[in-house]
């Protein structure tokens, strides 16, 4: 464990509590936005908590402003395998996610972009109809139950551009991105919303712009749970944290009640933390890769997976990137990596002929992650000129709502096992053919973006390893459609919630860590009121 000093910054002494493994706790796996969040949202009530993280303890002291260097420290390179007709089955196998395996988990690696879901997004099965071969359904919530979480996220995380706070000063990747869609006729672009300060707030700084906030903050001016919760969580007295230590599995009791969860530590001993709750938030693969290794002769498809929907319905988001090349520099590596989104093309609009919408958001890769992945396993000429573009180069993200499906799922590959014997998770994904038409549209428009401000060329990058993992434990109204309910409560167990983007029953195209953190803080509020009221 370690702890706080007073300014909010993670230390490295012990002050907070320590919890019997004998003893009855909320017991919280995973300490990224979910996690995280919950485990602050409940010390703050007073209620004591027991969070299992499977990494390592990093600080903004530990990381290194170097990707190679940067993306060993902190990526989680667990061997996992990948299956499916998706780009990244082919060029990165071994590799399907790219999330963090440390204490504040992916909030340390990510764009800080925190724009909300809209209200159709959370009725898709209504408002889009029947799409063939998804499996769409209804949110069992709307927007109006989440807008004041969303409201409460938003302060705590300092999104810019609401609530009084200012927007981010523009890069020149975010110049030609914003004057390429004026004059492509776009109307809602801008610098956020971010959660990356724009001036001094709640004890973060102010960004200074050094290009290299994207994977570990020296600066600390971008939120994440290791800036922010978890420190705070831990000044309360009642934070029980434990790096390195992976859960393997959550017992029950002979009434069906998750009463534990086994772990091990880094030295691989098996330990046992008695549970009165248990909330798994350990990203859309972990999670429901711990459901399943939890299967029992009382569940014996899975912990929670009486409907067969564990692992099910797994989405990524519809992802690509645009790069314009021009005559002139662009630096795109100065400033924010991502400093500005387009928003028009959010919407549902199905003359465009696919259901759902995206966003174009601003990006930039150094020179050694531009040579990865701007187009995996090319050579020659034509990869060197791509290279050789690069300080005139512009570049875009594609991101959008991917249809969900059910032959989309994380499943246990009982061939390949880790270093602690345990099977593997294996990710399978196919694009779905709304997929395809969104892509191919989002590609058209952005290199309509920068063809309007004089690009030479542009170029089109597949998509890399996942970021943005939803679904496989998916909110319904009734047991049969999913795992949990509309606060999180998985349907068979009534005291083992899910706390993460797996909870997630559609994708939406907004960026999702603002909507997680959102469902974890009306996530506790409720888990609070259920143990006062001793229902659980």
């Amino acid at each position: 464990m370690t702890s706080a000093p007073e300014n909010g910054t993670p230390g490295k002494s012990v002050t907070s509590q320590s919890i019997d493994q004998d003893e009855d706790a909320v017991v919280i796996i995973g300490s990224g936005a979910g996690g995280g969040t919950l485990a602050y949202e409940l010390t703050a009530k007073g209620i004591p908590v027991v969070v299992l993280e499977a990494g390592p303890y990093l600080t903004h002291d530990d990381y290194v402003n170097n990707e190679w260097e940067s993306f060993n420290q902190m990526a989680w390179l667990d061997p996992r395998t990948t299956s499916g007709s998706w780009r990244v089955a082919r060029d990165f196998p071994n590799l399907p996610a790219w999330i963090v395996k440390a204490v504040g988990g992916t909030t340390t690696h990510w764009s800080g972009a925190t724009p909300r879901f809209k209200e159709h997004e959370f009725k898709t099965r209504s408002v889009y109809g029947r799409v063939d071969d998804a499996n769409l359904l209804d949110w069992p919530i709307g927007l109006e139950d989440l807008a004041p979480y969303y409201d409460r996220a938003e302060k705590a995380m300092g999104s810019t551009h609401v609530h009084g706070r200012p927007p981010l000063p523009a890069n020149n990747n975010y110049k030609v991105f914003a004057n390429g869609a004026e004059r492509a006729g776009y109307k809602f672009y801008a610098t956020g919303p971010y959660a990356t300060n724009a001036e001094e707030y709640d004890g973060r700084p102010a960004s200074i712009q050094d290009g290299f906030n994207f994977q570990g903050d020296k600066n600390r001016s971008k939120w994440s749970i290791l800036v922010r919760e978890m420190p705070r969580a831990e000044a309360t007295g009642l934070l029980d944290l434990r790096p390195d230590s992976q859960a393997v599995q959550i017992t029950h009791d002979a009434e069906g009640r998750a009463d534990a969860v086994l772990y091990l530590d880094k030295e691989g001993n098996l330990h046992r933390q008695a549970a009165k709750v248990v909330c798994v938030a350990a990203n859309s693969i972990e999670t429901p890769r711990l459901l399943l290794l939890s299967a029992t002769p009382r569940f014996p498809d899975g912990l929670a997976n009486s409907s067969g929907q564990v692992g099910r319905n797994y989405m990524r988001h519809l992802t690509g990137t645009v790069w314009g090349h021009f005559d002139k520099p662009v630096r795109m590596y100065r400033g924010e990596t991502m400093a500005g989104l387009i928003g028009d093309e959010s919407l549902h609009d199905p003359d465009r002929g696919f259901a759902g919408g995206y966003y174009l958001e601003t990006i930039s890769l150094g020179p050694a992650f531009m040579a990865a992945f701007v187009e995996p396993g090319a050579w020659g000429p034509d990869f060197t000129k791509l290279l050789d573009a690069y300080t005139n180069s512009a570049g875009m993200w594609i991101v959008g709502e991917d249809m969900p499906q059910e032959s989309n799922r994380v499943t246990l590959n009982t061939t390949v096992k880790d270093v602690n014997g345990l099977p593997v998770p294996n990710v399978h994904y196919d694009d779905h053919p709304n997929d395809v038409a969104m892509r191919e549209h989002a590609y058209t428009a952005g290199e309509k973006v920068y063809g309007a401000v004089g690009a030479q060329s542009t170029h089109r990058t597949p998509p890399y390893p996942s970021t943005h993992n939803l679904g496989t434990a998916r909110m319904s109204e009734r047991r049969e459609d999913g795992v949990v309910d509309r606060w999180g409560r998985a349907h068979d167990v009534r005291n083992l919630f899910v706390s993460d983007g797996s909870a997630f029953t559609s994708g939406a195209a907004a960026n999702p860590t603002l909507t997680i953190v959102a469902l974890a803080i009306r996530q506790a509020d409720y888990i609070a009121e259920e143990l006062k009221a001793q229902r659980i």
